[in-house]
């Protein structure tokens, strides 16, 4: 049953004594999984309270948590931002309410974010860098999963074969993903700590600067393009430029030539994703709006491939998105399926701009509208 506002303020007021709402508010979140909303005491402090809305999702929390506790003093000294701390918890049946203590700033619209300027941007790519260069035993500590590359490229091929059993996949898109997920070149990085929920909702912004990330519910070591695939949705692909340059100054090992392209694959994929997702939700709508996406980037995809000067000179090449390494258009943005959630698909609708060394993807460059 949907909770509203004022009932999540009850429940944070039962999990944290001596807390005395005087104005709540929603807050955004994944809304396939969570309800939330954003408190103010009376002393003035904001508190943000995370409902799960079923048993995976609570599970999701407990992760969290864990991963928070691992959140050493030493390693959060280290960090560019703040990492909220967990005040307290209160259990409905098998769900766990969360509330989380008070850190300054407020989540932008990735359109406000994308508007803010190259130093908004430089922090945005600054933040995320942050998140790869954590120490991997904060991922072991809290007993979550850690993959090396053909682990990662290995579940994509898995998540690809349970999307085509549905029968629901274009087979332009099917062919497009497997030719990618066959491109070994593109699946050879060194993994990190990857936050598997990074997006606009989840950064906190004060004063022009990243001042908080939160939603660590899908910590993990894994491909670091995984935080990067949010991206492909910003209105102006300068925007996700200045991130990633931002990125690879900051970054110790900033030696992957391929994580963009694979950001794009997995920003395509979150579709069939969210089309998995709710078939097993029984969600009509979440399978609606995941086919129609799906039908946009399949005409899209035409569309490009008829208007590329190269098209008739190419003919087989570049049937079904099969761009050859030699072909100078590429590109592409989602996640995998055990980390797929509510944003997916509001984020998964769009691909990258045209990027600088796109020599070697088997993606060709589209943008939907």
């Amino acid at each position: 049953m949907k909770r509203s506002p004022m009932e999540l303020a009850a429940l944070a007021s039962a999990a944290v004594p001596g807390l005395s709402p005087t104005g709540v508010c929603g807050a955004p979140d994944d809304p396939a999984d969570f309800e939330s909303a954003l408190l103010i005491d009376d002393a003035g402090k904001q508190w943000r309270v995370r409902a799960p809305r079923h048993a995976e999702a609570s599970m999701r929390l407990e992760t969290e948590l864990q991963v928070l506790r691992a959140f050493t003093p030493a390693v959060r000294a280290e960090l560019p931002f703040l990492v909220p701390h967990v005040a307290g918890t209160v259990r409905q049946g098998e769900l766990r309410t969360f509330v989380y203590s008070h850190i300054e700033g407020a989540t932008r619209s990735l359109e406000e974010l994308a508007s803010g300027g190259p130093a908004l941007a430089t922090e945005v790519g600054r933040a995320i860098a942050a998140v790869h260069e954590l120490p991997r035993a904060i991922v072991s500590s809290a007993d979550l999963p850690s993959y090396e590359a053909n682990e990662v490229r290995q579940r994509r091929l898995n998540e690809l074969d349970q999307a085509a059993t549905t029968g629901r996949i274009p087979s332009d898109l099917l062919l497009r993903w497997e030719h990618a997920l066959e491109d070994v070149s593109l699946w050879r990085f060194n993994p990190t700590v990857v936050h598997g929920d990074l997006h606009e909702d989840n950064l906190l912004v004060a004063a022009g600067r990243v001042s908080a990330v939160a939603g660590w519910t899908d910590l993990s070591v894994g491909d670091p393009a995984d935080d990067f695939a949010w991206l492909a949705a910003a209105p102006d692909a300068q925007f996700a430029d200045r991130v990633h340059a931002a990125y690879l100054e900051a970054r110790s090992d900033a030696s992957d030539g391929h994580l963009l392209r694979r950001a794009s694959l997995a920003a395509e994929f979150a579709l069939a994703q969210w089309m998995v997702r709710g078939l097993a939700l029984n969600d009509e709508t979440m399978v609606s709006e995941a086919e129609e996406m799906m039908a946009s980037l399949s005409a899209d995809l035409a569309a490009e491939e008829a208007s590329s000067p190269d098209a008739a000179d190419d003919g087989d090449d570049h049937h079904a998105g099969n761009a050859t390494a030699d072909n100078g258009d590429t590109a592409r943005r989602g996640r995998s399926t055990d980390n797929s959630d509510g944003h997916n698909g509001r984020e998964a609708d769009r691909s990258w701009s045209h990027h600088e060394s796109l020599e070697t993807s088997a993606l060709p460059v589209v943008r939907l509208s």
